[in-house]
């Protein structure tokens, strides 16, 4: 799973780059995202690409949490199949770019796990292939599908965001089912790729932030 990646451009850079629109009201800015936290996404609207900021993770709640406990935020789309992307998958005007310069994956031993991140070689800002829809608790949220992972990431994890090359953002944002499953399937070259391995704890997190949730 993916449960943390980086924004580090300014939303003005991110319109430019996705030829995009920006609301002048606009209100999240570059830094690290979390499960729960604040992000950019570029969808359209009317034909036109805008930028806007939404919460990352579709709210569950499960059977067992109290009425007034907080829902988990479900950052991450295994099975296009399963509720609730069976509703919307097929569905052009609920998809996103999500902008991103870089995902993280914990890497290392039980208890002593650090931070490894994964980037593209040929630009520093890419795309994620999103979801999104509007919710009664948080307003705008958005997911990020995912995929099985090429060789390049294996040795960290067995799954990846579904990466985006910019001649596949039309196709990613107004196309079928099939589209959607095909990009699912389809293995990122491990050429582009990179990777940072530090030595910053994996578990260091804002106190505000929202527990992950597993994909769905």
């Amino acid at each position: 799973m993916c449960n943390l990646y980086t924004q580090k451009k300014s939303p003005d850079v991110i319109a430019d780059l996705f030829r995009a629109q920006i609301p002048a009201n606009f209100n999240a800015g570059p830094g690290e995202v979390y499960p729960g936290g604040r992000g950019i996404v570029v969808r359209e609207d009317g034909g036109e690409r805008i930028v806007e900021a939404m919460t990352w993770g579709f709210p569950m709640r499960l059977k067992f949490m109290k009425p007034d406990s907080k829902p988990k935020p479900v950052n991450n789309i295994a099975d296009v199949g399963k509720y609730p992307w069976k509703f919307i998958a097929g569905k052009p005007e609920h998809r996103c770019l999500i902008p991103l310069t870089g995902f993280c994956e914990a890497e290392g031993e039980k208890g002593s796990k650090t931070r490894t991140w994964f980037s593209l070689k040929e630009t520093e800002v890419f795309a994620w292939a999103g979801m999104w829809d509007q919710s009664n608790e948080w307003g705008a949220v958005y997911s990020g599908l995912m995929t099985n992972c090429n060789e390049f990431v294996r040795p960290v994890h067995n799954r990846m965001p579904v990466l985006l090359h910019e001649e596949d953002y039309d196709r990613w944002l107004r196309g079928s089912l099939e589209d959607v499953r095909a990009f699912q399937e389809r293995c990122f070259p491990d050429e582009l790729m990179q990777l940072e391995r530090t030595a910053e704890p994996w578990s260091r997190r804002r106190a505000t932030d929202a527990a992950p949730e597993a994909a769905m």
